[in-house]
């Protein structure tokens, strides 16, 4: 018997040798702290280690005794082995078969999995168990997740039975699950079977969503993370909204990711007024080295009934897939490819203010390398401008394929400044516009051969001069708006001289603090010649917009720095100013009075169309950039037209962070110019923001759009959330009033389940900025 055994003391027989005085009082006060101390060691458990197999299982309790291979364990019991503890009011363990049988108040913990119930079942050496009437939490670390409201909370459960396998996997029946408060759950999952793997996910069947006690959402199988990765497979959480031109809005995805490197989301949403809405997305990281990625959209649509009461369908498809891939030997491949079947059906059904009045469809694709100065570049680009929605009209311009060879400038002569390099390619190209279409594929080739001279005279003066010669051949030209398939060759000198006059620069000291203000001067001259047949060249891209030039840039750009203590000095301020000016105010030609003229020697200086007559001076353009680096950062630009003294374009950026969690920005956009050049136009957008989505606590935004020019509201956007410890809320309103084809109030709302998803249909990047 393994009982506890107490030390017994009564002073019989015992005669002090000096009679009964002092050391008889001695005598009696030894064995009182004797009997005192029995008792403590009464109260102490004592300890059994009992071997099994590699490991050594250890048995403690108040009260202990072996009946043949059954160790009986009594009064805070516990047993320990490889990390697990078992405690309970009763243990029975069995060296043979190495199960030990808990009853009353048992207690299981195992690394991060604490379990409470009233009788279990556990082999020390499998970890295999059955536990009864459980409570329980299982911890683990997640990761910060910029899409997902993440909680440190454990997962808590409360299940009629659990059955725990060796692989720390648990199955639960008659389950509920939440990773609130278990005491006050504001949510919780419950499910008549469930299967948690720790450290990876839960799968649950038969399951319902309860948000306060209310069911929402039957489900009849659900996965939700338990473990840091946050990818599970399974279908995501529904969306649900409401539109006034869509109708009501339900629609639900699945998530398939099948590796740690590729992932797979496919959906649907049925819009109850036109139809059919489908999304598809996938993202690989098959190596370090390769990323590929796509998105589908599309709606099959009914259409709304027009005037004559027939339904104007407007549905269609827009897709999007990207490569970036580092491969062997140096080479690098590229790829960013957009298609889009209609600017209406981007119109009706684009998500966002920005992605709706976005007008433009561009693709592109290359493969190149560089070696020792020497680029090798193969590419492929397409883009497409829509003019108008109905009817539509657009221009698409195609360079594809195309090869691009360069040599960096390289000095061939040790003790003399002169830089060699050059500029190859060929390719097929196409244009097509309403009033002008060309083949598929028109050949273009061009070789740029150029040198460089670079020359300094002290801190004082620099002068770069650098001559290029370009010859170009095109298999068909433009004669008066016809396409003529006879070649054409262009032949062009173009002398480029850099002046960099010495800055002037001066020093202020303010105690720790220094100040300096610099002044940049900046002249180039330019002069192009032997393009005498611009008027032929068919406008594919940027290369075909040289013109015979004659011109003078000047600029000015002045700086503001400031260095605090030994700190980096920071640039607050810099202000640049820059105008041309043309010798050859008609470009041998090439400019055609009365007319939107764009070229390279007048949209070097500013994008701004400024030219239909002919000019000696272009605008005066201003960029203002501050950035103090502390709550706020402005930009600036202004075009003064100094020939038509009047100022053509003002543009303002502004954004503010004067609190932790509170940011405005806002952007104006005016144009003030002849209607031949850019009709008038006058825009403004402000978003102010107050928190994350993500983040726990309060959150709200307040967008809109207006046109001062027209006098209306483009967009508004209103969105309040709260996010609890387990738990959010968001709620939000947006109109979009885009013309005829769209005037659509917008009501959305989401759930926010931590570590899980949402349920609705708000989207944080559903901005208009």
């Amino acid at each position: 018997m393994f009982g506890r055994y107490a030390s017994q003391y009564d002073g019989v027989g015992i005669r002090p040798p000096y009679g009964n005085g002092a050391l008889s009082f001695q005598t009696r006060l030894f064995a009182f702290v004797m009997l005192v101390l029995a008792a403590a060691s009464a109260r102490a458990a004592q300890e059994v280690r009992i071997a099994a197999g590699r490991e050594v299982v250890r048995l403690e309790a108040d009260q202990q005794r072996k009946e043949g291979e059954l160790f009986i364990a009594e009064g805070h019991a516990e047993i320990q082995y490889a990390g697990a503890i078992l405690r309970a009011d009763l243990i029975e363990y069995n060296a043979k078969t190495r199960i030990a049988t808990a009853r009353g108040h048992v207690v299981f913990d195992h690394e991060t999995q604490h379990l409470e119930a009233q009788q279990a079942d556990y082999n020390v050496q499998t970890g295999v168990g059955k536990f009864q009437n459980v409570r329980g939490v299982v911890h683990s670390e997640r990761k910060p997740n910029g899409s997902v409201l993440v909680t440190s909370n454990p997962l808590s459960f409360v299940a009629a039975e659990v059955d725990r396998a060796a692989d720390n996997r648990y199955t639960l029946t008659h389950v509920w699950m939440t990773v609130c408060d278990p005491d006050r759950p504001k949510w919780k999952f419950y499910s008549a079977r469930a299967t948690l793997q720790v450290n990876r996910r839960v799968a649950l069947v038969n399951a319902n969503f309860r948000l306060f006690r209310i069911p929402l959402i039957y489900l009849p199988y659900a996965t939700m993370p338990a473990g840091r990765r946050m990818r599970q497979s399974g279908f995501l959480i529904p969306s649900l909204g409401n539109s006034s031109i869509k109708g009501f809005i339900i629609g639900d995805s699945y998530y398939w990711a099948p590796n740690t490197w590729s992932d797979l989301t496919l959906g649907a949403s049925y819009l109850s007024k036109r139809g059919w809405q489908e999304n598809g997305e996938f993202r690989m990281t098959p190596t370090d080295n390769i990323t590929l990625s796509g998105t589908y959209f599309g709606v099959e649509d009914r259409g709304l009934p027009g005037p004559n009461g027939v339904r104007i369908p407007e549905g269609g498809t827009s897709t999007n897939f990207k490569l970036d891939a580092y491969l062997a030997d140096g080479w690098h491949a590229v790829a960013d490819i957009n298609t889009l079947t209609s600017l209406t059906f981007r119109l009706a059904f684009a998500p966002t203010f920005g992605e709706a009045v976005n007008s433009e469809v561009q693709s592109t694709a290359f493969l190149s390398n560089n070696y020792n100065g020497l680029s090798v570049n193969f590419a492929a680009d397409d883009y497409k401008d829509f003019l108008t929605a109905q009817p539509e009209t657009s221009i698409e311009l195609r360079s594809a394929p195309e090869a691009r060879i360069g040599l960096q400038d390289r000095a061939p002569w040790r003790n003399w400044p002169v830089y060699i390099g050059f500029d190859l390619y060929g390719g097929g190209v196409s244009r097509s516009d309403p009033n002008f279409e060309t083949p598929a594929m028109v050949q273009r080739a061009e070789f740029a051969p150029r040198a460089t001279v670079p020359l300094r005279w002290g801190p004082w003066l620099g002068v770069t001069a650098t001559y290029a010669y370009r010859l170009t051949h095109y298999g068909s030209q433009d004669v008066f708006g016809v396409l003529v398939g006879n070649s054409l060759n262009v032949s062009a000198g173009e002398l480029t001289v850099d002046i960099r006059p010495a800055s002037f620069e001066r020093i202020w000291d303010r105690g720790a603090s220094k100040w300096k203000h610099t002044i940049e001067p900046d002249v180039v001259y330019r002069y192009v010649s032997g393009v005498d047949d611009f008027g032929k060249i068919i406008r594919f891209d940027q290369d075909d917009t040289i013109t015979d030039t004659n011109e003078f840039d000047f600029s000015l750009t002045q700086r503001l720095f400031h260095k605090a203590g030994n700190g980096q000095a920071q640039e607050l301020v810099s202000w640049r100013i820059e105008q041309k000016y043309y010798f050859d105010p008609t470009f041998s030609g090439a400019l055609v009075p009365g007319a939107r003229n764009v070229f390279e020697a007048l949209d070097s200086v500013t994008p701004f169309a400024f030219a239909d007559e002919p000019r000696h001076v272009s605008p005066l353009v201003n960029d203002i950039v501050v950035t103090p680096g502390g709550p706020f950062d402005a930009e600036f630009r202004a075009d003064y037209d100094t020939q038509r003294n009047r100022l053509t374009t003002l543009g303002t950026l502004l954004k503010m962070h004067p609190y932790q969690r509170l940011t405005l920005t806002m952007a104006e956009f005016s144009i003030d110019n002849d209607e031949i050049l850019q009709p008038p136009a006058n825009q403004i957008r402000m978003m102010v923001g107050y928190g994350d989505q993500t983040q726990k606590g309060w959150s709200a935004s307040l967008g809109f759009s207006y046109d001062i020019k027209q006098q209306y509201l483009q967009n508004q956007l209103v969105e309040v959330s709260y996010n609890g410890s387990c738990c959010g809320l968001s709620l939000e309103y947006a109109r979009l009033a885009l013309g005829p084809l769209r005037t659509e109030n917008q009501f959305r709302f989401a759930l926010t389940i931590a570590n899980i998803g949402t349920f609705g249909n708000v989207r944080r990047q559903d901005k208009i900025f």
